[in-house]
């Protein structure tokens, strides 16, 4: 398993890492990912170690933090051996407090975390999305007293505009704050907004991409295509689609098409075709898997397994490209020679 720093950090991360929305399935929205019980999430664990793959993703959000008791229980007696990467902000109870990214909810959510993962740090702590309630500074100094505590050793942020980030960088340089090194984020072959500003972003200011739904909630999974219109009822995207818009169906036929046409010249499947793709793109550190059954897991990792060429990139590129919006389409037109695009 190749190992990438986490943004401007001499923290190292798996290209890959193992997402755990699918542990505990403790409502019908979870349950549609997965209900991997302890037993399974051993297992799973085994397995990516086993693969090099040593960092799991988790959220508090997750099955009402059954997700976060689940894969406490999978890794206990080998803290040393793996790297957490969790993430809170969204609403965790009834009260008026259980949610956002205030001083009072991050430390109660922070302990309750460390509680339910039976350890007493976590290496990759971020905000699941931006607050717009609490001051950024408020924010920040908590993040810093927590990293200080050593509670958390490195922060983040999810889901943020560009703005979000940039005020959140500044302010951490003006305070001398620890700044967030990763942004976890929506990116795939249908969903390439994230290199109109974020990536730009990303690279200037040196924050590594944490990659959510590379797959696009198992759009790009070769389950739906164009002889396979609708998905089946017993797969996530079949139960609950995909978190983000989906492309014209032409397109997402198109993109499938090649997808599959690349998988026979490599004798790989759609899903780790679209996978490598992900990977190969600048500023991301990591791309956040997802696995039912040990067959879908060993299919996923075997992503990180080989290297499309060129030549299969830049197809993959021309045929998921999407149009601009304001002000991209206008600096693309008139100010290319000053303003590079990032990607390759």
């Amino acid at each position: 398993m190749e190992y990438r720093l986490l943004g401007g950090s001499g923290f190292s991360v798996p290209a890959l890492t193992l997402g755990t929305g699918t542990f505990g399935g403790g409502n019908d929205f979870f349950k549609a990912w997965g209900s991997t019980q302890v037993d399974e999430a051993k297992r799973l664990v085994d397995i990516c170690l086993d693969a090099g793959l040593t960092m799991f993703d988790t959220a508090d959000a997750y099955s009402g933090g059954l997700a976060e008791e689940i894969l406490g229980k999978a890794i206990q007696g080998r803290r040393s051996k793996v790297l957490i990467s969790g993430k809170s902000t969204f609403k965790t109870g009834t009260g008026p407090n259980d949610l956002g990214s205030s001083r009072h909810h991050l430390i109660d959510a922070c302990n309750a975390s460390l509680k339910r993962l039976g350890t007493d740090y976590i290496d990759l702590w971020q905000m699941h999305g931006f607050d717009a309630m609490t001051p950024v500074e408020e924010t920040l100094r908590t993040l810093d007293d927590l990293v200080r505590a050593g509670k958390i050793r490195y922060v983040g942020c999810s889901n943020y505009s560009g703005w979000h980030l940039m005020k959140a960088l500044a302010t951490a340089d003006r305070y001398g704050w620890p700044r967030y090194v990763a942004h976890q984020l929506y990116y795939s072959l249908v969903g390439r907004e994230y290199e109109w500003e974020l990536m730009p972003l990303a690279l200037d200011q040196k924050v590594g991409a944490v990659v959510w739904s590379p797959l696009a909630g198992g759009l790009l999974s070769g389950k739906v295509s164009r002889s396979k219109p609708e998905a089946a009822k017993d797969t996530r995207y079949g139960q609950i689609g995909t978190l983000g818009p989906e492309p014209p169906r032409d397109q997402l036929y198109a993109i499938v098409d090649v997808l599959e046409a690349i998988g026979k010249e490599t004798n790989r499947s759609v899903s780790q075709v679209a996978l490598n793709w992900v990977l190969q793109r600048p500023s991301i550190a990591t791309v956040v898997i997802g696995a039912r059954t040990e067959k879908q897991l060993r299919e996923n990792l075997a992503a990180a397994d080989f290297k499309l060429t060129a030549e299969q990139v830049k197809r993959l590129d021309e045929v998921s490209k999407r149009p601009l919006v304001y002000p991209y389409w206008h600096q693309r037109r008139t100010s290319l020679d000053r303003n590079p695009p990032p990607v390759i």
